[in-house]
Formats: C-alpha cells, structure tokens, sequence
C-alpha cells in the first residue's frame, strides 16, 4: 500500500507548478479576451493601418534566442556544468533586457509615425497588447535576475528543489516566448 501512495505522490503536480500553469490560463485568457476585441474593434469599421516597425521583428529574435540561452543554461544546471549554467543565464537575462528595449524603440518609431494612444483606436490596442506583453517580460527579466543571483552567490550545487525552482523560471520564460510569437502573428495577420 505505501508503495502505491509514493507512486501516487511521485507523480502529483508540485503545487507550484501547478498555479504557474493556472496563471498561465488566466494570462492565456487576458490576451485572448484583447485580441477577441481587436478583431472586434477593427471589425467596426474606422481602423488605421500602419506598418509594422521593425525593430518587432528584431525584438522576437532576441526574445527567441533568449529562450534558447536559459534552455541552454538549465540543461548545464541539470548536468552539473557551472560554466555553461552561468553563461547561459547571463545570456538569457541580456536578450530579455533587448527584447524590451527594441520594444520600446519600435513603440518610439510608431509615435514618430503619427500612432499613438490618443488617436485611432488601433494604435490603442496595439500598445496595450504589446505593453501588457512586455509587463509579463519584465516580471519574468526579475525572476531571472533572482535566479543569476543564486547562481553567483550561492553554492554550485543541483539539488532537486534548485532545480524545480529553475524550472519554473524556465517554463514562464518559454511561454512569454510563445505568447510573443502568437500576437506577432496575430498582429501581422489580422492587420
């Protein structure tokens, strides 16, 4: 019978993980519910086109190669390799730091073309989407830097726990990534 519960317990869903997934459902939502009326909105009739900057474009390779870096950097971790480990989260956090700064530019580069938040309801939508977007980067940027932190100031040492914690950073990353890919497309399609 104990051997049946440890089965049991071995594969039950760290609660952690578990309300990261559930965040991810309301965050899911969030950005369905504004892309529901985007389409909506511009469905209405009145809709400014304008193009898209690319420094858009730009900011989705860093954000990419960001992913690719703290996968790079966990997998190290998991190995036992500090060098790597490091360097990967170095490069993870700097890319992260890109991608919001070339959104910023591209944000810039829009008002430079007339589109801002007073005007046309679309550049309206487009900054609260990419905005909103940005806030979940910049919480996920502060949970890397908390995690660049451990790796310099505590002992190099893989335990199961430092890894389940890295983890969460690692999945709230890659799905940051994905949500940004999604309204990318979205944006260039719906446009």
């Amino acid at each position: 019978m104990s051997s049946v519960i440890n089965q049991f317990q071995k594969k039950r869903v760290h609660p952690q993980k578990f309300a990261l997934w559930t965040s991810f459902a309301s965050i899911i939502m969030m950005f369905a519910a504004l892309t529901s009326a985007y389409i909506v909105k511009q469905a209405a009739g009145n809709w400014l086109e304008f193009p898209l900057p690319s420094e858009f474009i730009f900011s989705t390779v860093s954000i990419i190669l960001s992913s690719i870096a703290l996968h790079w950097s966990w997998t190290s971790f998991k190995q036992s390799k500090q060098g790597p480990y490091r360097i990967g989260l170095l490069l993870a956090i700097i890319l992260g730091l890109s991608f919001v700064i070339l959104q910023y530019l591209g944000w810039t580069t829009l008002f430079s073309y007339g589109v801002d938040l007073k005007g046309n309801v679309s550049g309206s939508f487009f900054y609260l989407i990419t905005g909103l977007h940005a806030l979940h980067v910049l919480g996920g940027i502060t949970a890397l830097m908390i995690t660049v932190l451990n790796s310099f100031l505590l002992e190099f040492k893989p335990t199961e726990d430092r890894i389940h914690k890295y983890e969460l950073v690692l999945h709230y990353w890659h799905f940051v990534d994905i949500l940004w890919i999604y309204l990318l497309i979205f944006i260039i399609v719906v446009k």
